[in-house]
């Protein structure tokens, strides 16, 4: 049956229902209850850096190889990219809110949307949602039934992607979209009230079951799981959302929250945070008030990351930054013209410590709706934002067009090549599999407007180029990384294409080092690090993680294999796909893989 069709027989009374059950497929359980957890390597084919219809920013060379280039990819994404998510057939989709008037992308075959309640367009043919595929820089128009103005969102383990809530008819329904390889016609399927509570403004976490917790949303100080542990399980109070709450302002919308090495919640809202016992759903730790006078979550709008988890110690330790955001009545200001200027200020802080306290950094500057992206070497990408105003439309001011480049091992910032592209309210950034950083979105006017206003809709799609991209370093680039299969799955096939291997088992892979390569007998000139693909809006890229793998190098030649030890549980990395990179001397490969979590489990109150 047609997934458009069958959506929208999904009544009201059977949201939930076909919600619990449409995540089921989604992870594909199946009735045997194994409890053997197994992680899949599905290898990305064709990572070819094409050019069709991409346009390269001209810099010098030398500018190129200390400090990155730009290239327009796309002149026209048909949507602005208010929401974007790098998935595991090497497309990037990419979506807006529905409730803004036409695109410049019309849905396909003279479909449209009917919405009596639409304030622009009862009657819409226009899409707002948009999958692009990498290689090819091709489009194909997506179908989105309701609002999914500021939405939030992750993956199954399987790869689906499960997003949560919206505006208006988007409160409480759950979306789903299981991406197809290239020439499929895969598309949105939604569960109308699958949530509870209307979830605006909230942040998903994925969790070691496969599931999901949903946290916040505006004027809902809660949060609960997808699908539900138990039938009868409703939601939970959070009172770290009422306590953050600034009124006329708000300023902790879209929390920063992240799972713990052992298995808590981590959840940051406006200058405070917690650690939050999900099994008991109590409160087991309070941490110091982040430094400084300025608020880091929307519309104050800063940006988070957990930097990289290792096997030294068993990725025991987890350390998160928060940087920039804006003075606490920045929004009121900025409504009666005043743009304050934006905090300049990091903070780091190790939530695994005993007494964990705030160490504080400066930027090269202040920033406000920056994104920030783990890149494959470790390094922390701070991209996208301005230097005055908050988030809102028509709030910001002083685009910010240089990323700024953070080595978090010492503390080294560096200033990156600018763009001429403003990404200000509702823009984006994710890590695409070559190395690069996918840019688009900024949209600060109310609906699609491009002439006679000071930041018009921006549909370009952009592609950053850090500087370990330049030719300069391709004679350290590791190259043709190939997996080796398990013997188990040589013997016995997971049915799963691609490489399975097994929590804290070895596998194998192969790669390519250029004669030229430094490379040291011992292996420590490279590293294996995997990233986890996030959901990206609203300055902050839910779900990010990356962890630093153990491994043995061995070969003579240019060929070289690596024994890997794979992460030690699903706690630490949680259910889904993630990029591998090989590291030589601070220069990655192009991604190798994702890592894909093929978990069968106990299904108790997912029936």
């Amino acid at each position: 049956m047609d997934a458009r069709r069958d959506k929208s027989k999904l009544g009201t009374k059977t949201g939930q229902k076909v919600g619990q059950n449409m995540f089921r497929n989604a992870r594909g359980l199946t009735n045997a209850m194994h409890h053997r957890m197994m992680i899949l390597l599905i290898c990305v084919i064709g990572l070819l850096r094409f050019r069709a219809g991409g346009v390269e920013v001209v810099a010098s060379n030398d500018e190129a190889a200390n400090s990155g280039h730009w290239s327009v990819e796309l002149r026209n994404g048909g949507v602005s990219a208010m929401h974007m998510t790098l998935t595991h057939e090497n497309t990037v989709v990419y979506f807006d809110m529905t409730d803004i008037g036409a695109s410049l992308l019309s849905l396909p075959d003279g479909q449209c949307r009917v919405d009596q309640f639409d304030e622009v367009l009862k009657r819409d043919c226009w899409a707002h949602a948009v999958e692009y595929t990498i290689a090819s820089a091709e489009t194909r128009p997506l179908e989105i039934k309701t609002d999914t103005w500021c939405s939030s969102g992750s993956f199954a383990s399987n790869g689906t992607l499960i997003q949560t809530g919206g505006w208006g008819d988007g409160y409480r329904v759950v979306r789903y979209f299981n991406p197809c390889p290239r020439g499929g016609n895969c598309d949105w399927i939604e569960a109308p009230n699958a949530l509870q509570e209307k979830r605006w403004y909230a942040s998903n976490q994925v969790l070691p079951n496969d599931g999901q917790v949903v946290v916040g949303g505006r004027g809902e100080p809660t949060y609960e799981f997808v699908p539900r542990r138990r039938q009868d399980e409703g939601t939970y109070k959070l009172p770290l959302l009422v306590d953050t709450y600034e009124a006329g302002a708000e300023n902790n919308l879209y929390p920063f929250v992240y799972l713990n090495s052992d298995g808590t919640l981590f959840i940051f809202a406006n200058r405070d945070s917690i650690l939050l016992n999900l099994q008991t759903n109590s409160i087991v730790k309070k941490f110091p008030r982040m430094p400084g006078d300025g608020s880091r979550n929307y519309p104050s709008s800063g940006s988070s990351v957990i930097l990289p988890l290792t096997f030294e110690d068993d990725f025991h330790k987890v350390e998160v930054m928060v940087c920039g955001g804006s003075p606490p009545s920045a929004y009121q200001q900025a409504q009666l013209g005043n743009f304050l200027t934006a905090l300049d200020t990091c903070g780091r802080l190790v939530i695994t410590d005993a007494n964990p306290d705030w160490q504080m950094e400066k930027m090269p500057g202040p920033r406000v709706l920056s994104d920030m992206v783990i890149l494959p070497t470790g390094d922390v990408l701070i991209i996208n934002g301005c230097q005055q105003g908050t988030g809102g439309w028509g709030l910001g001011r002083s685009p910010v067009l240089s990323p700024y480049l953070y080595t978090p091992h010492n503390a080294n910032w560096q200033i990156m090549a600018e763009s001429t592209v403003p990404r200000m309210y509702h823009s984006s950034a994710v890590l695409i599999p070559d190395g690069r950083v996918l840019v688009g979105g900024s949209n600060t006017n109310r609906y699609y407007n491009f002439t006679g206003v000071m930041f018009p809709t921006e549909l370009r799609i952009e592609a950053f180029s850090p500087p370990y991209l330049h030719s300069s370093q391709d004679d350290l680039r590791p190259s043709s990384v190939t997996g080796l299969p398990h013997q188990r799955d040589r013997e016995n096939p997971s049915g799963q294409s691609g490489l399975v291997i097994y929590y804290g088992e070895d596998f194998t892979i192969s790669f390519r080092l250029p004669w030229r390569g430094s490379y040291r007998r011992d292996g420590s000139s490279l590293e294996y690090r995997l990233n986890a693909p996030p959901f990206c809006t609203h300055s902050f890229s839910q779900n990010q993680r990356q962890l630093v793998l153990k491994a043995t190098t061995s070969g003579y030649g240019t060929f070289r294999w690596a024994r890997i030890t794979a992460p030690s549980s699903a706690v630490v990395a949680p259910a889904g796909y993630y990029l591998l990179f090989v590291v030589h001397e601070g220069v990655p490969s192009s991604a190798f893989s994702n890592i894909h979590e093929n978990l069968e489990f106990d299904t108790v109150g997912n029936s």
